[in-house]
């Protein structure tokens, strides 16, 4: 490894992570501009660019403070400290919100007005009729679940919640004795933030913030006092924590102690509106100890994630996409049951173009089965209502030996895993709380059944989460199988997960953080080896993120050795594409859609003979060193063509996908004069055309065998 270390590893090789993400988002932002998109598909692109920048604040931004409180002065692999990196991230990040509210101002809400339908953008716009409607919704509805907050001196200035949106005020006794006073109340979560006004006969629908009805009639709140100013402002916290799992007796005691801390953690992000008064604005810098350089005059609403609300109004079904109905998998399209459709050979799943309802099924009629034995699966993220908690809750009433991994750390979600695990626990099965030291994000579903000729395993293998909400919106790959050698594998996997047992070899099965690292490189230094002794030589992968300094590297000496290398990478990229002398046969594609692009396939020529891989895991060193990752084999032949098939449609898209350059930006592709090719559209097309064909069938039809729909691209 020292020729690449030495050739390919210097800092001017690589981007930052936190700097690609930015650019990720303001991709997405992009899609909120785009005019050819549906009016209400943009409001939700706008939405989820505030969701994730909340995000990208409370984890990664909060994580380089940390940093340089701890005087941590190690670069990253671009070359930048922490203190470094927090300026440039601040730069940009000031530049990505002026465009989303100019986005917001200048032509979403222009648009909406223009189709029917006003966001009141300030209370002093009320007509005296919707004035009136306003004021009795607060007196009704409002009014009695405020808590107004008095500062002075036997009131300190309150705890305020991380995210939580609130109205700062500045007040004088009307008697005229004392001084400027500050009070504040906060918006509250549990009303809707969204109000319509009334029809006023006119054809337009009218809607208004809950903040503005609060501002409007603050004055009920504090009788004896005059209200100087009052404007919104919310607040950013230190949302990420860390436990010292060695030493925490109980991690789930120690978990739900840390979730409290997160509401509490250090200021790192002020929003406040743009027209503040800047004494206001004064009091609450001091008072928060935020720096200049962390706040954000906001020239509109805060938190423009209630645009998803307003996308939720019903009316206005010819503003957004048609909801796509994901359809049924081919080959589970009989009478049989789904172990006997699994014994005629390895079954593929593409989500959500097709159902998750067979994967679902696949634990139910499990659990259902009197001769299965045992069930075990790991969970990281599942939805509120989980059927396949109740499967598996159900399946454990019953008799059944039934072991669950519940990941406790999947961030943002472990409250959620913590009532599961204990529900699960109260069924009857055994609950193990992930493993020290790591995250166990692979996706593995085992089911032991007694059969005729002896013990058969069954076992579902994914990209993504067992979460039948988010299977509706994110794009993953399955695989059900009861392939002998996977079952043992399957079955080694869940030993070492509940007892350390860890087998000397494996036969089909690639798990991190034990040989998944080892395994990406040594399969990128055979295409290198491949390219230099004259045989074909490509690499095609698709994931979330990119930014291991290793695989880069050998991802950069084997285009330098002639492989040609295709990536689709969603979200972080620290590669630099197409720069002579490093990767200049390297192109990374991005596609930004409808659906969250979630699945990850590796693919190598092999000398002619291709290998595709599937898994969980992105190329990220948390993903290879500190997380239980499974990346499997996909061998099928008819199975393989639909995955590679699946790779070169991403490729081919010209509507949807960002092209990386050399200096690290991204821009979509020319379409003139082209035809036009939509991966998400297509796949949809041919999901449909594959099950009407299994329907209209009369005679014995190969389902495992993949023809492409005929459909015309869009």
């Amino acid at each position: 490894m020292m020729e690449t270390e030495n050739a390919y590893m210097e800092p001017k090789n690589y981007v930052n992570r936190e700097l690609s993400w930015l650019e990720f988002n303001s991709r997405i932002l992009g899609e909120a501009r785009d005019k050819t998109i549906p009016l209400f598909e943009r409001l939700k692109f706008l939405s989820i660019t505030a969701s994730n920048l909340d995000e990208f604040f409370m984890v990664r931004v909060a994580s380089l403070k940390d940093q340089v409180h701890a005087r941590y002065h190690k670069p990253d692999i671009a070359g930048l400290k922490p203190e470094e990196q927090l300026a440039r991230i601040g730069v940009k990040t000031h530049e990505l919100v002026a465009l989303q509210y100019s986005t917001y101002n200048r032509s979403l809400l222009p648009a909406l007005l223009q189709h029917g339908l006003q966001v009141i953008c300030g209370h002093e716009e009320l007509t005296p009729t919707q004035a009136a409607f306003a004021d009795n919704y607060f007196r009704e509805n409002v009014y009695p679940v405020l808590t107004p907050m008095a500062v002075d001196s036997s009131r300190p200035f309150p705890l305020i919640r991380n995210r939580s949106l609130n109205i700062a005020a500045l007040l004088t006794r009307k008697d005229g004795t004392g001084e400027t006073e500050f009070a504040m109340v906060q918006v509250p979560s549990v009303l809707p933030r969204v109000i319509e006004l009334p029809d006023e006969g006119d054809g337009m629908r009218r809607v208004i913030l809950l903040e503005e009805i609060i501002e409007r009639n603050i004055q009920a709140l504090f009788l004896n006092y005059n209200i100087i100013t009052a404007h919104p402002f919310r607040i950013m916290r230190n949302a990420d924590f860390s436990i010292d799992e060695e030493e925490a007796e109980d991690l789930l005691e120690e978990i739900r102690k840390q979730l409290k801390k997160r509401q509490w953690g250090e200021v790192i992000r002020l929003e406040i509106e743009e027209k503040a008064d800047k004494h206001l604005l004064k009091y609450l810098k001091r008072e928060l100890s935020v720096e200049n350089d962390d706040i954000y005059s906001i020239p509109g609403p805060l938190d423009l994630t209630f645009l998803m609300k307003l996308y939720g109004l019903e009316g206005f079904d010819g503003l957004k996409e048609p909801q796509y109905q994901p359809r049924p998998v081919p080959a589970l399209m009989n009478d049989d049951d789904i172990f006997a459709n699994i014994r005629k050979g390895d079954i593929f799943l593409h989500h959500p173009y097709q159902s998750f309802t067979p994967v679902v099924d696949f634990v139910r009629q499990a659990a259902r089965d009197k001769d299965v034995l045992a069930i075990k699966q790991t969970l990281y993220r599942v939805s509120g209502n989980s059927p396949i908690i109740a499967a598996l809750a159900e399946a454990a009433e019953s008799g059944k030996q039934v072991s669950v991994l519940v990941e406790l750390k999947a961030r943002f979600d472990e409250e959620n895993n913590i009532n599961w695990a204990r529900k699960l626990e109260k069924a009857g099965c055994h609950v193990i709380y992930g493993l020290v030291g790591l995250k166990t994000h692979c996706k593995i579903t085992l089911v032991v059944r007694r059969e005729e000729d002896g013990i058969r395993r069954y076992v579902h293998l994914g990209t993504g989460n067992y979460n039948d909400s988010t299977a509706k919106l994110y794009t993953d790959c399955g695989l059900m199988t009861c392939h002998p050698q996977i079952g043992a594998d399957a079955t080694a996997v869940f030993n070492m997960l509940s007892g350390y047992s860890e087998p000397p070899t494996w036969n089909k099965l690639s798990l991190a953080p034990l040989w998944l690292r080892k395994k990406c490189i040594r399969l990128i230094r055979r295409e290198t080896a491949n390219a230099r002794a004259g045989q074909e030589a490509r690499i095609m992968a698709k994931m979330n993120s990119l930014c291991d300094k290793e695989i880069i590297a050998n991802l950069y000496e084997a285009s330098c050795a002639g492989v040609k290398i295709d990536l689709v990478v969603r979200g972080i990229c620290c590669l630099r594409a197409g720069v002579p002398d490093l990767s200049e046969n390297i192109s990374v594609h991005s596609i930004v859609g409808n659906f969250l692009e979630h699945a990850r396939i590796f693919y190598f020529e092999n000398g002619g003979s291709p290998e595709v891989f599937m898994g969980s895991a992105d190329w990220m060193p948390r993903n290879l060193d500190k997380r239980v990752e499974i990346m499997f084999p996909v061998e099928d032949p008819g199975i393989k063509e639909q995955v590679i098939h699946i790779l070169q449609v991403q490729l081919e898209d010209n509507v949807k996908a960002h092209i990386l350059q050399p200096d690290g930006s991204y821009e979509k592709i020319d379409k003139r004069g082209k035809e036009l090719v939509m991966a998400q559209a297509q796949f949809c097309r041919e999901a449909d055309a594959m099950a009407r064909r299994q329907t209209e069938s009369t005679s014995v039809f190969d389902t495992r065998v993949f023809v492409p729909a005929e459909a015309p691209r869009d």
